[in-house]
């Protein structure tokens, strides 16, 4: 059974958003400010990170338009380069992927249960308990179909803008003092490792965009609804992450930002007052969970093109014709991600490793761009392109290459045994294909 389109602009908009808007920007900038040292660099990595994405954005959008599949992020790697190492990609990101959807629920759990919870319930096992039971809550809503998700993902996404512009409101509200500040702190670091490590924190707030290639076959009329969507899902954003961060430096002041852990509820008391905290847990929390509805919807279609290529089971592959959604593959996803709630309970012990492989996939898959441009050329004229190409492209390619070496110089051991398992992915896509193909022939 075939994937049939049934999401517009708007409903991809929103995916885009959802997909991009997690937890990062309330944790990030803490790490950012400590790495940068000082507001000027401070500001200057966003903006960069901003302008990066920016490119990667429209580059992603142009490969869209030439190849709308169905687990596009994979498709489009074993299309430009080879079927394996688009299989070590890719089941590297299902498992980071599902380890930041663990990790950001967590952190959720932590703002939502002393709001809920009795006070002998808030210690780890509750938090994790609220964080399973709103993971198998999204599984439900996503078994009942694409469209009952998509829905449910636009409301979500209203909510994490809206609580994304309050805690922006705090910056121009007249009754907020600007913060005291205190002496800044001298770095002795060199401006390329300062902002190779504060650009590790800053994509990973800025990630997530690139999934949308994986509703290719969802979207009505992807040739034009997939690059506008992207590209006005990432102003939005970029709109949304400078402002946040201008609010963060006004009202908590630039050095205390370095020690601030509860971001969103120290701007929410500052213009709240003694609600900020309650109203904040709550937007907050529905914050995290469109952050996991988006996913759970966007990676079993990864699985879904992996199984077209013979590297899964066609389990994977089958699809309700009602709902259209992969019974098999959202299970086995949410599982995963149940499991990795058991293993995971800090949020910031897996940045390094999620952008390990963020960088190094994010980077190939653009670069899949040069080997479209020259298989689909019939399409131009027909199709969004990039303007300034190469340039584009090979701009966001060369950031993302400095990322990947930046996290291997400032922790060597982390990097290598995360190439660990990127590398592990060969073999085990080469077994994988042999039983799935020992299988398909014995069936016939």
């Amino acid at each position: 059974m075939s994937i049939k389109p049934k999401l517009g602009p708007f409903d991809l908009t929103m995916i885009v958003v959802g997909l991009v808007i997690g937890m990062g920007i309330f944790r990030t900038p803490v790490s950012v400010a400590r790495e940068t040292g000082t507001p000027a660099l401070f500001y200057m990595v966003w903006v960069l990170g901003g302008l990066v994405t920016l490119c990667g954005a429209l580059t992603y959008a142009e490969i869209g338009s030439r190849f709308p599949v169905a687990g596009g992020f994979y498709k489009v790697l074993s299309h430009g380069f080879h079927p394996a190492y688009s299989f070590m990609i890719n089941w590297t990101l299902v498992i980071s992927n599902a380890a930041s959807i663990a990790a950001v629920c967590i952190v959720g759990a932590e703002y939502i249960g002393p709001v809920i919870l009795p006070g002998s319930m808030q210690h780890e096992g509750g938090r994790k308990a609220i964080a399973i039971s709103a993971v198998l809550v999204l599984y439900i809503v996503n078994m009942l179909g694409i469209r009952m998700s998509a829905s449910w993902q636009n409301v979500l996404t209203v909510f994490k803008i809206t609580l994304v512009l309050l805690l922006c409101l705090a910056a121009f509200s007249s009754h907020v003092a600007p913060a005291a500040e205190v002496a800044a702190s001298a770095t002795s670091h060199s401006w390329a490792y300062i902002f190779g490590a504060a650009l590790v924190p800053v994509f990973f707030t800025y990630g997530g965009y690139q999934q949308t290639i994986n509703f290719g076959s969802d979207v009505r009329d992807p040739v034009k609804n997939m690059p506008r969507a992207i590209v006005m899902g990432i102003l939005i954003i970029l709109a949304l992450y400078l402002t946040v961060n201008y609010a963060y430096v006004k009202v908590i002041g630039f050095e205390q930002l370095k020690n601030t852990d509860a971001l969103a509820a120290r701007m929410a008391e500052v213009f709240f007052g003694e609600y900020g905290f309650k109203i904040t847990s709550v937007l907050l929390f529905l914050s995290v969970l469109g952050y996991a509805n988006v996913n759970l919807m966007s990676n079993p279609r990864m699985y879904y093109a992996m199984a077209e290529d013979g590297v899964l089971p066609s389990v994977f592959r089958r699809i309700n014709a009602r709902t259209q959604v992969q019974e098999v593959a959202l299970s086995v996803f949410t599982a995963l991600i149940i499991g990795m709630l058991y293993f995971l309970s800090n949020f910031d012990n897996i940045i390094q490793y999620v952008m390990l492989f963020d960088s190094i996939g994010l980077a190939s898959a653009a670069a899949t761009i040069f080997v479209l441009r020259k298989k689909t050329a019939h399409l131009d004229g027909q199709i969004y392109k990039v303007r300034f190409y190469p340039l584009v492209p090979a701009f966001f390619i060369t950031v993302y290459l400095f990322v990947t070496v930046n996290i291997f110089i400032k922790d060597l051991n982390q990097a290598l045994g995360g190439m660990f398992w990127f590398v592990a992915g060969l073999p085990i896509y080469f077994i994988m294909r042999y039983v799935v193909n020992r299988r398909t022939g014995s069936n016939q």
